[in-house]
Parts: C-alpha cells; structure tokens; sequence
C-alpha cells in the first residue's frame, strides 16, 4: 500500500486530527480507529508500547517533516489519528 496516497485519500475523504494533542485526544475519547506515529515524535510512549486499548497504533518509519510530507503538509506533524478513513484503506496498514 502507498501510506503517501493512502494518507491523502483520508485527508481528503474521511476524518483525521493531526498533531500530537489532537491524536491523544481523540485516543482518549475512544474516537480513534488507527494512530500514525513518526519516529521522531515527542511523546516516547506512543513509540514504545500500545497505550491505548484497542487502538492499533502504526509505526511510520520517518520523521515528522516526513510524515508532513506525506500528509500533503507543509509542516511536521509527529502523529495522527484517523477517525473515519473515509475512502482510504488506510486501516489495513499493519501495527505492531
């Protein structure tokens, strides 16, 4: 799967908070269907374990500005989370 499209797609169609604060709120609320974490993301939690219950938490193999990039971004954005994939496929990414 291209992240980069799939990315895109759920920008575009669906429903995603982006950054750090927005992600772990809509963790908390349980309104978080996947979370997109890079590399280089403040909050070391979310690299080392899955924190949230029932969460799939996906590990992007990049950093912030990469991650940015990937979202179509012009700025970092260390995580994301999707509440509606709207037409992505972005749910079938494989979490560890």
């Amino acid at each position: 799967m291209d992240l980069a499209h799939a990315l895109k797609v759920a920008l575009q169609t669906g429903k995603v908070r982006l950054g750090l604060e927005e992600t772990l709120q809509s963790a908390k609320d349980k309104k978080a269907k996947i979370l997109i974490v890079a590399k280089s993301c403040p909050d070391t939690s979310l690299l080392e374990k899955n924190r949230f219950d029932r969460i799939p938490i996906y590990h992007y193999d990049g950093s912030a500005v990469d991650l940015g990039a990937a979202c179509g971004k012009p700025f970092p954005v260390s995580a994301l989370a999707v509440l509606d994939p709207g037409s992505s496929a972005i749910l079938s990414l494989e979490t560890s």
